[in-house]
């Protein structure tokens, strides 16, 4: 009988895309073939206890039911349940999940994991060192400044005038720390812009202000460890002023091109770009780098990186994979075995020392 891979699928979590994450877990699960692998699906409560469950397609009153467990050491009131995988498949958008945090734990347990590192994890899921980074490497950012709450506070009348003399209006406002466009609002006028930071406040202490590029949003996959590759790009074409939370997960009326139109030479740009942002983390395993292509220039800017890109049916990550000849299933395939392929390096490498 063939021996089957143990993976175990992690979803939930306690950021405000948990909700985001049992969609991305249910494609994942779905797309996993049967014949190949054993399924353990940990799910994981907003409060930070984790429970093994039947399926990320339970209901959510059979997810909350019961008691969880912790992985804290010193944690003694609860009984872990006995949980060996072969890989773990984090799918944890955002904080406590896309940071680094998930992915530390998963080190000191030294087990193989999908996905980017610890480093490469943190600096990717915050958009200002990102930013900061790729400046420092020559690469093209849109224009920014970064908010902290206390110095809004103390200060919010010239920060005011330090934005609109530096980057102008309209502007795009988001947590530093955040995904799925929870938190974002677009600022054309300057009564909107005092609402649009306390609401970016609210997810985290740490804000970045965006000059707003008009243009088109371009998005390319990213999948390697040593030798990354990007896929052909995809557009999106939001249905309102930009991309939002409720037109990811809820309407649903946002069109996409997969693949742009776009000539050879912007798309091999696209591509490069994507590499080199990759590469800037140190990023392994998966990525989507998304950008903006300014109208009448022709200029790119790099956005932002997501280390654990949406893994829905309609995601682009998987859409852009499947037209640049991987099914979502083979891509499964692959960053699995990217995954066991770099924790079996990473243990010859300590071996030798």
């Amino acid at each position: 009988m063939k021996h089957l891979l143990t993976v175990a699928l992690i979803f939930g979590g306690r950021s405000a895309e948990h909700e985001v994450s049992i969609i991305s877990a249910r494609a994942i699960h779905k797309n996993l073939d049967r014949k190949k692998y054993r399924v353990l699906c940990l799910y994981v409560t907003k409060k930070g206890n984790w429970k093994l469950v039947s399926s990320p397609e339970a209901p959510s009153a059979a997810l909350k039911a019961g008691r969880g467990f912790s992985f804290l050491p010193w944690d003694g009131r609860r009984e872990r349940p006995a949980i060996k995988a072969d890989v773990y498949f984090p799918v944890l958008h955002g904080p406590y999940g896309e940071d680094g945090t998930i992915q530390g734990l998963l080190e000191m347990a030294d087990v193989p994991y999908v996905g980017a590192p610890v480093l490469a994890s943190a600096i990717g899921m915050d958009k200002a060192i990102f930013k900061h980074l790729l400046s420092r490497l020559g690469l093209p950012v849109v224009p920014y400044l970064v908010l902290y709450e206390e110095d809004w506070k103390k200060d919010r009348k010239d920060i005011e005038g330090k934005i609109i003399q530096e980057l102008g209006l309209p502007l795009f406002i988001k947590p530093a720390n955040l995904g799925s466009s929870v938190g974002i609002s677009k600022v054309k006028s300057i009564k909107e812009l005092a609402p649009a930071v306390r609401l970016a406040f609210r997810y985290d202490h740490k804000i970045l202000v965006e000059k707003a590029i008009k243009g088109r949003e371009i998005e390319c996959s990213v999948l390697g460890n040593e030798r990354p590759r990007a896929s052909l790009p995809g557009e999106v074409i939001p249905h309102r002023e930009f991309y939002d939370y409720a037109d990811k997960y809820l309407e649903g009326k946002t069109r996409f091109r997969i693949p742009a139109e776009l000539p050879e030479d912007l798309t091999r740009r696209f591509q490069e770009l994507a590499v080199a942002s990759f590469r800037a983390i140190d990023g392994c395993g998966m990525a989507r780098v998304d950008f903006f292509l300014e109208q009448g220039t022709r200029n790119i800017y790099i956005n932002e990186i997501n280390t654990i890109p949406g893994f829905t049916e309609i995601s682009m990550y998987p859409r852009l994979w499947e037209v640049s000849g991987l099914s979502f299933s083979r891509l499964l395939d692959r960053l699995i075995q990217l995954a066991l392929r770099r924790h079996r390096l990473k243990k010859r490498c300590l071996e030798r020392t």
